[in-house]
């Protein structure tokens, strides 16, 4: 297919003009002309990952790999040498990244791995009202997430409402009025706040929270006359007993 072709395809299903305005989604790498004769879908790029990717193919990731102006490629640096790798093996890159979070990733997570239901919400923040003690709360989250260990703010007794933010969400607390707020990435301060304005926050992984990102993005291309591939990116945190 021509990339032009699978570019309007994911606008289709998750316009890229819905992102926001300091994100990079939509094209990083590549011609809009170029045939593209293989798709790979992974959270990120990494170098184990365009080891496999075939030269000719496309990558589909939520992070974008260009973030902000780029003012020199010195390929010994990220994402430099990464780009390098690419443009070597002809290799084109699209992102879909907040306009994903808001049309598929958010509620995704919320309904069908954490099996809550949205009430109410906009755009990122799915909520919603229940009756959950703490340790419920806490369970359901590390079972369906396979977590071992998860950090907890604030930990309340007895949670009447709650919201979801996938990845790293904490700086819109002041946007979310809710008992037990769940993102990932939160930072020290943001915990004091949380604290002081009694909320609870759990600490949910940005890698954890957002490694679906292929395997929703799978499901719509299969209509697409072209073989993608699941092949994601690894956490780069490693966790140590």
């Amino acid at each position: 297919m021509q990339l032009k072709e699978i570019y309007d395809f994911l606008d289709s299903i998750s316009p890229f003009e819905l992102q926001e305005k300091w994100d990079n989604s939509g094209l990083n790498i590549g011609s809009f002309e170029s045939e593209i004769f293989k798709i790979y879908l992974s959270l990120d790029i990494d170098g184990e990952l365009l080891d496999r990717v075939e030269a000719g193919s496309l990558i589909i990731t939520h992070h974008p790999l260009i973030f902000g102006g780029l003012t020199s490629l010195d390929f010994v640096k990220y994402p430099s040498n990464l780009i390098r790798t690419m443009i070597k093996k002809d290799i084109a890159h699209i992102a879909m990244h907040t306009n994903f979070d808001k049309t598929h990733l958010n509620r995704y997570v919320f309904e069908d791995i954490f099996g809550f239901n949205v009430q109410n919400g906009s755009d990122y923040i799915c909520k919603s009202n229940g009756n959950w003690t703490k340790d419920e709360l806490i369970n359901i989250i590390k079972n369906s997430m396979g977590l071992e260990h998860i950090k907890v703010i604030n930990p309340k007794d007895n949670i009447k409402s709650i919201a979801l933010i996938t990845g790293s969400g904490a700086s819109m607390i002041d946007d979310i009025n809710v008992d037990c707020f769940l993102t990932g990435d939160i930072k020290y301060h943001d915990a004091m706040k949380a604290s002081a304005q009694n909320m609870m926050m759990i600490d949910i992984g940005h890698y954890e929270s957002e490694r679906f990102f292929a395997d929703i993005l799978y499901k719509h291309l299969e209509v697409l006359p072209i073989l993608a591939i699941i092949s994601n990116s690894k956490n780069p945190f490693t966790f140590i007993k």
